[in-house]
């Protein structure tokens, strides 16, 4: 089990079989279905009371970070493909061009409407039920 791991009890921890760090996820490729490389995880959202990672937000288009567009991803639909060295999602870009997003300093999207919006979009359960 991972936990018995030895070292789990440092702080320089990136990854064992089960456990992930957050700093080793945050700017990991995301591919769709047929490899294509979609965009990158540009931070994860943890539940604060639950500690589930509610959302990942994938950082798509623009150039070096200049005018791209954040899109909240259920953690639920990216799935880890060891040969991609990434995230694999069943969607492609034309679906998450038309996915819920928010600007990069809109710290008014994350309700519990917008919420519902985007696991509705991605047709998951939401993680709070």
């Amino acid at each position: 089990m991972a936990y018995d791991d030895a070292r789990v009890a440092t702080a320089d921890l990136k990854e064992t079989h089960d456990l992930i760090a957050s700093d080793k996820v945050e700017g990991t490729k995301v591919y769709d279905n047929s490899g294509e490389h979609i965009g990158s995880i540009e931070r994860l959202l943890v539940e604060k009371r639950g500690g589930k990672v509610s959302y990942a937000v994938l950082s798509f288009g623009g150039f070096f970070g200049i005018g791209d567009d954040h899109y909240p991803l259920p953690w639920s639909k990216l799935n880890y493909d060891e040969s991609l060295g990434g995230y694999r999602v069943d969607i492609n870009k034309e679906q998450l061009e038309g996915a819920p997003k928010y600007e990069r300093n809109d710290d008014d999207f994350f309700t519990a409407e917008n919420g519902r919006r985007v696991y509705d979009y991605y047709g998951v359960t939401p993680y709070w039920i």
